[in-house]
């Protein structure tokens, strides 16, 4: 009896804790949303979590504005080129680093692993320099060029564990058959890595989207080129009124595509990041 207290104790402990966290995460969001459907005016004079008078003119003048609409293409463009990118270079080069034998190859992927540890601070300054010098600065392009220096070496990481843990005898049995080594990684072993490519896609495109620091400095000068957090940093009240239920509007409308695409690809991503934990 007292062993069977004390689990049912630990259990109710547990989803407790479950709870605090989930609600420790999830609360700000639904503020957030609730914000979202208020004026400016209501937002400072009501305390209460729900609106009592809820209004969709933010998201009336959200739609309407055509500068804030061109900021969500240009995000969709820029974190899609980022994506593609990082995919199809990274998966050639977790191929290489997972599957074929080289001397150097473990420090390689301590590069690899190290590049993904810098903070963007710390390099912006000499992308500056690239980036004015090859004359893209204040356009998109210098957005797609530079994003893949962080999502590329998370993306060869991530897929060359995968790549390592497939077994040797799929690529044998190619081989014998005829396959050619480019037919061998494009037509089998991709698509057995499907999983991991969803899910490391879908992190960089995440990654991309919510990135601000780069799309501020490369930017700052042309508005058409502007991506969405630069776009919700730069709103602007009247007089001295903080746009606080704009921004929570905006924020709201940018977070539906990266849900969307996690509900769409949750079972691959499920598969992604528990491909590995059981063997046999």
């Amino acid at each position: 009896m007292r062993k069977q207290a004390l689990g049912l104790i630990g259990r109710v402990f547990f989803w407790l804790l479950v709870l605090a966290v989930a609600f420790y995460t999830i609360a700000p969001f639904i503020y957030a949303f609730s914000i979202s459907f208020r004026t400016n005016s209501q937002v400072l004079v009501e305390a209460r979590y729900l609106p009592e008078d809820p209004s969709l003119i933010n998201y009336q003048n959200l739609f309407e504005d055509a500068d804030f609409m061109r900021t969500m293409f240009n995000s969709a463009l820029v974190a899609s080129v980022t994506v593609l990118f990082s995919l199809v270079v990274g998966s050639f080069a977790a191929y290489a680093l997972g599957r074929v034998r080289f001397k150097g190859r473990m420090m390689v992927l301590y590069t690899v692993l190290a590049m993904t540890m810098f903070p963007q601070i710390s390099i912006l300054s000499g992308l500056f320099s690239i980036v004015n010098d090859l004359d893209i600065y204040g356009s998109t392009v210098a957005l797609m060029f530079t994003y893949p220096i962080f999502t590329l070496p998370f993306t060869v990481w991530v897929l060359t564990s995968f790549f390592q843990g497939l077994p040797a005898e799929i690529e044998q049995a190619a081989l014998v058959d005829g396959a050619t080594p480019f037919q061998t990684f494009w037509r089998i072993l991709v698509p057995l890595t499907a999983p991991a490519l969803v899910t490391t896609g879908l992190l960089a495109f995440i990654s991309a989207w919510n990135e601000y620091l780069f799309a501020l400095t490369f930017t700052l000068v042309s508005k058409t080129s502007q991506t969405v957090p630069v776009a919700i940093a730069n709103f602007g009240g009247y007089g001295f009124e903080v746009p606080v239920a704009d921004r929570a509007a905006a924020t709201v409308v940018v977070t539906v595509p990266v849900l969307v695409l996690v509900l769409i690809f949750q079972r691959r991503i499920i598969e992604g990041l528990t491909a590995g934990a059981v063997k046999g």
